[in-house]
């Protein structure tokens, strides 16, 4: 916002110079009258001093004081500029690690897809050899199994064959 020089000044001068007309001479009553108009001496000097003070004041006060204003000012709007673009770079890196987080989570996601999938694999594989071993074993004992029916079959026709002879032997009537 730029500002006025002389308007601070002016503002003040005019107020000042009210102030000075209306309290630099109090109403006094002279030989029984009202004196409202103040003394013109005492008006001119004080409308000097303030003409000689406003330029003097303005330099050493006023203009000080409104730099210093307009330097804070323009600190504050750098400071404001430079929060915007630092809001801006951390938006853009917010932006770039959220991406980068979606692009680590997708690649373990997937890896994990590939491990689980092997060991399904290889859980498969095992299970295959697994149960190729157990009809394997299966099979030799049922083989094994047919020998013992056999092997016990004829054991037990030798065995079975001179009972019945001694069964029938009796049952009939013989001796053997």
């Amino acid at each position: 916002m730029p500002r006025r020089p002389f308007a601070l000044p002016a503002a003040l001068a005019g107020v000042g110079a009210a102030a000075l007309l209306f309290a630099s001479a109090v109403a006094q009553a002279s030989e029984g009258s009202l004196q409202i108009i103040p003394d013109p001496t005492r008006v001119i000097v004080l409308l000097v001093l303030f003409v000689i003070l406003v330029p003097v004041l303005n330099a050493t006060l006023f203009q000080p004081l409104l730099h210093v204003l307009d330097e804070r000012e323009q600190r504050i709007a750098g400071a404001r500029t430079r929060a915007t673009e630092l809001a801006q770079q951390t938006a853009g890196l917010l932006a770039r690690h959220e991406d980068a987080l979606r692009r680590a989570r997708e690649a373990a996601h997937a890896e994990q897809q590939r491990v689980v999938e092997a060991a399904r694999g290889e859980h498969q594989s095992t299970i295959g050899d697994a149960r190729h071993a157990a009809e394997g074993e299966i099979a030799a004992a049922r083989t094994e199994i047919q020998r013992a029916v056999e092997t016990a079959r004829t054991s037990l026709r030798a065995e079975a064959e001179p009972i019945a002879r001694d069964i029938a032997a009796r049952l009939l009537g013989r001796s053997s």
